[in-house]
């Protein structure tokens, strides 16, 4: 294996709205065109959310947004690739902020670096195959990926059901699948409460795939470099 020199930043951003993060992931890539910071990993968590891709249809959406309205569930139509799907408390977001070439090698490398960060937790996964886009468990689907490029600038990512409720994505038809199964960490393993090394463990493993070693950024230096208050 090449050895990593080329460092890239991890945010740890926690709980936080998805209309702020998507504020978030805006700024950023303000920054990383102008080269005020390098490569970034967000890693977040929302509240209970349903986001419609570009490829998505309506028709999807079982619920209706009265419905959702009414249990707190927020719903926002996106830019980023794929169908529907559902973010909530317990499963990890990531959105890299990155230049990438290929976007298909780029979709690849993610799925690559979320089936290595799951047999860490002695889960056999691999990703898409002949399938559509994300990360299986035999049939099962664990994670979906979804990105929007612009100026070879990546925003969106990734999501890894690690120790959510699974029962919100009965609301959609799960990026557009018919039928297919959602599953996740803790119901493959049977073991609750490991997103806190899962994030840890996912960090490391993107940077292996990218080839470059992570840095552990705080919100001040984010601050500091991109000259701006960012998040919510």
């Amino acid at each position: 294996m090449t050895r990593a020199t080329k460092a890239f930043w991890v945010i740890h951003q926690g709980l936080i709205p998805y209309g702020p993060a998507c504020e978030l992931q805006r700024q950023l890539v303000q920054a990383r065109k102008a080269r005020a910071i390098p490569d970034v990993l967000l890693l977040c968590e929302h509240p209970h959310v349903i986001t419609q891709g570009r490829a998505g249809h309506r028709r999807n959406l079982l619920a209706t947004e009265r419905v959702l309205a009414q249990m707190g569930v927020s719903y926002f139509d996106t830019d980023r690739g794929g169908d529907i799907t559902y973010h909530g408390p317990g499963q990890l977001v990531g959105y890299p902020i990155m230049r990438v070439g290929a976007i298909i090698d780029f979709l690849r490398t993610m799925e690559r670096a979320i089936v290595s960060a799951l047999a860490g937790e002695g889960i056999t996964a691999s990703g898409a195959d002949d399938r559509p886009t994300g990360v299986w468990v035999g049939e099962r689907k664990i994670a979906s990926l979804g990105i929007h490029v612009a100026r070879r600038v990546t925003t969106h990512g990734f999501a890894v059901n690690v120790d959510n409720d699974l029962t919100p994505f009965e609301w959609i038809v799960p990026c557009g699948l018919e039928g297919v199964e959602i599953t996740s960490i803790a119901r493959e393993t049977g073991r609750p409460g490991g997103l806190p090394c899962f994030r840890r463990r996912i960090a490391f493993e993107f940077a292996q795939a990218c080839g470059m070693r992570q840095r552990i950024v705080s919100r001040a230096r984010l601050e500091a470099a991109t000259g701006a208050l960012v998040g919510g």
